[in-house]
């Protein structure tokens, strides 16, 4: 059976997108292909989101900020847009079959040391953790 497809949007492509992409791969156990994207990519993988994902055994340091113009013509099973809407509009994709809007806090917005910043990164990268298994056991059902 082919794997269905996710892609994971956001503005910047550097911190929650990347992890929920990362996150998909791992908890959809080959059943889900995952690619994450940005309307405005920032160019970079936030080094605190690697730091994150490390702590669960995850390597994020290989992976590329993307534009949401390189999927533009691709089928997707399933869109989810994980900005904040309160401060980011979130990108439009046509060709999905279904879209979701999970919103969580952006750590990139994390003020004060490295130690503090990565707090928020923690608590964001669980959110996004638990949003997907909740998702993926519903979808089981």
């Amino acid at each position: 059976m082919m794997p269905k497809r996710v892609l994971i949007l956001c503005t910047g492509n550097s911190c929650r997108s990347q992890m929920a992409e990362d996150l998909w791969e791992l908890l959809g156990e080959g059943k889900w292909v995952s690619e994450s994207a940005g309307s405005k990519p920032s160019g970079y993988v936030h080094p605190l989101a690697i730091k994150a994902m490390e702590e669960l055994g995850r390597d994020l340091s290989r992976h590329q900020s993307k534009s949401l113009d390189q999927f533009q013509d691709q089928p997707f099973d399933l869109v989810v847009t994980v900005c904040d809407n309160a401060k980011q509009a979130c990108p439009v994709f046509h060709g999905a079959k279904k879209t979701l809007h999970w919103p969580f806090d952006d750590p990139a917005d994390a003020t004060g040391t490295d130690d503090e910043k990565m707090v928020v990164f923690r608590r964001v990268r669980d959110e996004i953790k638990q949003k997907i298994q909740n998702y993926l056991e519903s979808e089981r059902e």
